[in-house]
C-alpha cells in the first residue's frame, strides 16, 4: 500500500514544484497552492477511477477540473477585489489568459487571468502522469508530463528570477522515489515463480542491462555535461519578447498636442482628485504625469513606452541616494479625460479599482479598455525628491544607454544651435545649462493661452526667433518645454518632455491645470524637473538684447569694372541685331530653341500623367477583385514612397497600414507647421480607419483569395485614392506639383 501511494504522491509533488518554480514571478504564494490544489485533485480522481474502464476517466477528471477550476477563478477574483459574474470572469480569463500571462508586468498579480492557464496545465499533467504511471505501469513515462509541465513554468519565467536551484533538485529527487518505489515490487513479482536457474539468468540479464544503462548515461554526461556547463552563465530567453504589449493610441502617443486645446477650454473639469500626503507637506503642489515624451523626430514628440499588464502592486524602483521619498496616495474620479493615461503621481507603487498597464521607464499608467466618465481608482505612489545641494555638482550620463534622450534629430535650425551654444559657452557646468536654459526661456518669452499647437522645427524656430507683433515669442507650455528639452540636448543634456496636471490638493482638476515641463537627468540624482515658464507679472525682454542671429553675409558683388574708352573714340552706335549668314536672327533662334524645348518637355509631363493615370485604372478599376485590391494596395504603397517614406520589405499588412498612416499624421503635423495645407485638409479624421480596412482586405486576398467580393473591391479603391489624395494634399507645394508626373510607379517593382 505505501508503495502504491508512493508513486501518485510524487507525481502531486513534482507538479507542486512546478508552480513554486512559476511562483517565483507571481505576488503571494497563492498560485503555488492553487496549481497544488490542481495536482492533488487530477490524483485523488486518477487514483479512485482507476478500475473504471479508462474511456470513462477523462471524463470524469475533467468534470471535477471545471468544479476546481471555479473554485480557484473565485478566490482569485476576490482576492483582486474584481466585480463582475464568475462567467463572465471565466470567459474573459479563457481568452486571455495566455496573453495576459506573457505580457503582465513582474511580480505579476494572480487574478483569474493569470492563473488559468497553470491550472489547466498542472491538472492535465496530474491527469496524464496518473493514467499512465498507475493504471499502465509506466513510472517512468508516466513522470514526463510533470517534467514538461515544470520545464514550461521555467521556460516562462525565464531571466525574470533567481535560478530555481532547490525546485529542481526537489524534482529530481520526487522522480528517483518514484522510480524506486515501483521497482521492488516488480522485481519480486517478476522472478518469485521462477526455477532457481531461471532466477538466476533473470538476474543476470538484469545486470548487464543496469550496466549498458550505466555506460548509456554515462556516455550522454560526458557528451552533454560541457554543452549544458556552457549555458550555465547564459542569459534565458524571456518569451514575453515575442508577445506584443499594448500600445498607446495616436492621442496618447502625443499627449503634448492637447495642451492649446486645453487651454482654450481652461473650465472643463478632467478629473476629481482626493490626495492624502500621509503628513508630509501638508500644503503645496502636488504634480500628476500623464505622458513622458523621450522620443523627437524635428516633427512630433512621442512617448514610445512599452507597456505591460500589472496587477495591483507595481515593480519597485530604488530611490536615488539621499533623495527624499514621500508616500502620496490619490483617488482619482474620471470626468471628461479621454484616452488611455492615466494621471498619477511620479512613481506608482500600488493601483487598484483599475486594470491597468504599466511602463517602469517612464512609471507612467495606462488603462487598455480606455478612460470612461466614472472610473475611479486609487494610486500609491512614491514621489521622491532629490537632493537640491547636490545639483550644482551633478554630471549628467553619457553612452548607448541615454542615446535616446540625448538624440538631436536632423535639421535643426541654425538659430537654435547657435543660441545653445552660446547659453552653453557661458556656463559649464550640467545644472548650470540647464538653469541657463530655463532662465531665458522664462524672461525673453510670453505664455499665452491662444498659441497655436506645434513643436516641430519650424514652429519652435517661430516661437524662438519671430517677430513678436506676428505672433512670435509666445506660446503655451507646449512651446516652453519642448524648445527647453531641445536646447537642452543641443547643449548635451538628456532631456524629455513630461505632460501632466497641477493639482493644490483635493478637488476638481481641470483643463486650465494640464501643463507640459521638462526633466534633465543627473547621475545619482535621477529625473529633475524645471520650470521655464514666465512668472504671470513679469514682461519679457526682446530676445534681440542678449541674442541677435548672425546676419548672412551678402554675396560679393561680381559686376565687371567699366571698359575704359580712349580719348577720341566716338562712341559706339546700337546697330540691328545680328543676323546669321542665312538670314536668321540671334535672337529668333533662342526663343525657337526654347519653344521647342518646352514642347519636349510638356509633352513628356503630359506622357507620364497619361501613363500614370492609366497604371491606376488598370490597378483599381480592371481584373478580379483580388487582382484590383492588390492594385489598390499598391496605390497607397507608391503614395508612401511618392511622399519621401519608402516602406520596408519585411513589413506585414497591418505594420504597413500603420506605417502609412503615421506617414500621412506626420505630413499633416508639418504641413500645419509650415500653413501648408487648407483647414479642410489638416482633417484629423480626412484618412480615418480606411489603410486598416485596406490592410485587413489585403489579408483576406492573401489567405482566401476567392472570398473577395466586388463591392469589397470598390471599397479597396475607394481607400486608395482617399488616402493617396490626401497624402497629396499636405505636402510641399513643389511636391503636390511633381506628383502625377513623376515617373517611380511606372517602374517600380511589386
Amino acid at each position: 500500500m505505501l508503495r502504491a501511494a508512493s508513486v501518485p504522491a510524487a507525481l502531486v509533488g513534482m507538479i507542486a514544484l512546478a508552480g513554486v518554480a512559476l511562483d517565483r514571478v507571481y505576488a503571494g504564494t497563492l498560485l503555488t497552492g492553487v496549481v497544488a490544489g490542481a495536482a492533488v485533485g487530477a490524483a485523488l480522481v486518477g487514483v479512485a477511477a482507476r478500475r473504471l474502464p479508462s474511456w470513462l476517466v477523462a471524463p470524469l477528471s475533467v468534470a471535477a477540473m471545471l468544479g476546481y477550476t471555479a473554485l480557484a477563478l473565485r478566490l482569485a477574483a476576490r482576492r483582486a477585489e474584481l466585480t463582475g459574474g464568475l462567467g463572465q470572469i471565466a470567459v474573459d480569463a479563457a481568452g486571455n489568459g495566455v496573453a495576459r500571462l506573457l505580457t503582465a508586468m513582474i511580480p505579476v498579480e494572480p487574478t483569474p487571468d493569470t492563473v488559468l492557464v497553470p491550472l489547466v496545465a498542472a491538472w492535465l499533467a496530474g491527469l496524464a502522469g496518473v493514467e499512465v504511471a498507475v493504471r499502465a505501469g509506466r513510472v517512468l513515462l508516466g513522470c514526463l508530463p510533470p517534467a514538461l509541465l515544470y520545464v514550461g513554468a521555467v521556460y516562462v519565467v525565464g531571466p525574470n528570477a533567481e535560478p530555481a536551484s532547490w525546485p529542481t533538485l526537489a524534482f529530481a529527487g520526487l522522480a528517483a522515489v518514484a522510480l524506486v518505489a515501483s521497482a521492488p515490487g516488480a522485481v519480486g513479482e517478476s522472478t518469485s515463480r521462477l526455477a532457481p536457474q531461471a532466477r538466476a539468468a533473470a538476474r543476470a540479464a538484469r545486470v548487464a542491462t543496469t550496466a549498458v544503462g550505466l555506460a548509456v548515461v554515462a556516455a550522454l554526461v560526458a557528451v552533454l555535461a560541457p554543452v549544458v556547463a556552457g549555458q550555465v552563465d547564459d542569459r534565458p530567453v524571456d518569451p514575453r519578447r515575442y508577445v506584443e504589449p499594448p500600445r498607446v493610441e495616436s492621442l496618447d502617443e502625443n499627449p503634448l498636442i492637447r495642451i492649446s486645446g486645453w487651454a482654450l477650454r481652461p473650465e472643463q473639469k478632467l478629473f476629481d482628485l482626493t490626495a492624502d500626503r500621509g503628513g508630509a507637506d501638508g500644503g503645496g503642489e502636488v504634480r500628476l504625469r500623464l505622458g513622458v515624451l523621450s522620443d523627437y523626430d524635428g516633427v512630433t514628440w512621442r512617448v514610445g513606452a512599452t507597456y505591460r499588464n500589472a496587477g495591483r502592486v507595481l515593480p519597485a524602483v530604488e530611490p536615488a541616494p539621499g533623495s527624499r521619498v514621500d508616500t502620496v496616495r490619490q483617488e482619482v474620479t474620471v470626468a471628461g479625460l479621454s484616452g488611455r493615461l492615466l494621471p498619477a503621481v511620479a512613481t506608482p507603487r500600488a493601483v487598484d479599482g483599475a486594470r491597468v498597464a504599466y511602463d517602469p521607464a517612464s512609471g507612467t499608467l495606462i488603462r487598455p479598455e480606455g478612460l470612461t466618465p466614472g472610473l475611479r481608482y486609487t494610486v500609491v505612489s512614491a514621489r521622491e525628491r532629490p537632493d537640491v545641494n547636490l545639483l550644482a555638482t551633478a554630471d549628467v550620463p553619457a553612452g548607448p544607454e541615454v542615446a535616446r534622450v540625448l538624440r538631436v534629430a536632423d535639421g535643426a535650425p541654425e538659430p537654435m544651435r547657435r543660441l545653445a551654444t552660446q547659453l552653453a559657452e557661458e556656463n559649464g557646468a550640467p545644472y548650470a545649462r540647464a538653469t541657463a536654459i530655463e532662465q531665458f526661456l522664462a524672461e525673453h518669452y510670453r505664455a499665452v493661452p491662444d498659441a497655436p499647437s506645434g513643436h516641430a522645427y519650424p514652429n519652435l524656430g517661430f516661437f524662438l526667433f519671430g517677430p513678436r507683433d506676428a505672433g512670435g515669442q509666445r506660446g503655451t507650455s507646449e512651446q516652453f518645454a519642448a524648445a527647453f528639452a531641445v536646447l537642452g540636448r543641443l547643449t548635451g543634456l538628456p532631456t524629455r518632455v513630461v505632460v501632466g496636471f497641477s493639482a493644490t490638493g483635493s478637488g476638481p482638476v481641470r483643463a486650465a491645470d494640464a501643463f507640459a515641463w521638462p526633466e534633465v537627468l543627473f547621475d545619482g540624482l535621477g529625473w529633475v524637473a524645471f520650470d521655464p515658464l514666465p512668472r504671470p507679472d513679469d514682461e519679457p525682454r526682446p530676445v534681440e538684447e542678449d541674442f541677435r542671429p548672425a546676419p548672412e553675409d551678402p554675396p560679393p558683388s561680381e559686376a565687371p569694372e567699366p571698359a575704359v574708352t580712349p580719348p577720341g573714340t566716338p562712341p559706339a552706335v546700337a546697330g540691328p541685331p545680328r543676323r546669321d549668314p542665312a538670314g536668321v536672327s540671334t535672337v529668333a533662334l533662342v526663343g525657337a530653341g526654347a519653344g521647342g524645348l518646352l514642347l519636349v518637355v510638356a509633352a513628356a509631363l503630359l506622357t507620364l500623367a497619361g501613363l500614370r493615370r492609366r497604371l491606376t485604372r488598370r490597378r483599381l478599376d480592371r481584373g478580379d477583385p483580388a487582382d484590383r485590391v492588390a492594385g489598390a494596395w499598391r496605390e497607397v504603397t507608391d503614395a508612401v514612397r511618392l511622399a519621401g517614406r519608402p516602406v520596408g520589405d519585411d513589413l506585414a499588412a497591418t505594420e504597413v497600414a500603420a506605417h502609412a498612416h503615421r506617414v500621412l499624421a506626420d505630413a499633416r503635423a508639418g504641413a500645419r507647421a509650415g500653413r501648408q495645407a487648407s483647414t479642410r485638409d489638416l482633417s484629423p479624421d480626412a484618412d480615418g480607419p480606411g489603410v486598416a480596412e485596406l490592410a485587413a482586405l489585403v489579408n483576406q486576398v492573401a489567405f482566401a483569395p476567392g472570398g473577395v467580393t466586388g463591392t469589397q473591391a470598390d471599397r479597396a479603391a475607394e481607400i486608395a485614392r482617399a488616402h493617396a489624395a490626401a497624402l497629396r494634399a499636405v505636402q510641399p507645394r513643389w511636391r503636390r506639383w511633381c506628383w502625377p508626373v513623376r515617373p517611380g510607379p511606372l517602374r517600380w517593382r511589386p
